[in-house]
């Protein structure tokens, strides 16, 4: 059901965030991974190759995972339950608005917006087409291009949403200046609705905006 007010508020923030990322500079860190499957980046070890323990939370980086071990690492995770209204839903995690695009059948779809992360992650196991096939996804019945400025939006406008709910705000606010990173992300369009690129480029500008506002 439409929340007029709440639609007002995040239009209405949308516009402030969308004008500020356009002047927002990220570059992308690199991530060197050596011989011995030691993990870096920008002089961190991430992963320790010869043990394989992960170090996701240090004192002045994030490595994003849900999976990771510490608070920020999971807590920043699309996968984590922050319930947030978003076009006349309520959705219970960022993962699920991602994974309901994946299935084209409205009612099928609605199902999706209630779930956590960790379950709606499994969607795949009942989705009724492929999206990679023709980069297209959906959501209530309206075709996006995955590739499109159209999409583009949809995320921005979801983040935004998401941003109504003093949790993440505060969790975004409480990183201070810590390098903010998603390592395990993939990088191809064509493999994934939200690549690492995309990902830390966004949580970043909205870390950025949050406490300049």
């Amino acid at each position: 059901m439409r929340n007029i007010f709440l639609d007002l508020k995040i239009k209405k923030e949308l516009k402030k965030f969308q004008e500020f990322k356009q002047n927002f500079k990220f570059e992308l860190p690199e991530v060197e991974t050596k011989k011995d499957g030691s993990v870096f980046v920008e002089g961190y070890c991430l992963k320790d190759g010869k043990t394989g323990e992960v170090f996701a939370e240090q004192e002045n980086l994030i490595d994003i995972g849900f999976l990771y071990h510490g608070v920020f690492p999971k807590v920043l995770s699309n996968l984590f339950r922050y319930s947030f209204y978003f076009k006349g839903h309520k959705f219970e995690s960022i993962e699920a608005v991602f994974q309901a695009m994946k299935i084209k059948d409205k009612s099928v779809q609605r199902k999706v917006f209630g779930y956590s992360g960790m379950v709606s992650n499994k969607v795949k196991a009942f989705a009724d087409y492929d999206w990679k096939k023709d980069g297209i996804v959906y959501f209530q019945g309206k075709a996006i291009k995955r590739e499109s400025k159209e999409y583009d939006d949809f995320i921005d406008e979801m983040y935004i949403a998401v941003l109504q709910n003093p949790l993440y705000r505060q969790a975004l606010k409480n990183t201070g200046n810590k390098i903010l990173l998603h390592t395990m992300g993939l990088n191809d369009k064509n493999e994934t609705l939200f690549t690492r690129y995309e990902f830390e480029k966004q949580i970043n500008a909205l870390r950025a905006f949050v406490n300049k506002n």
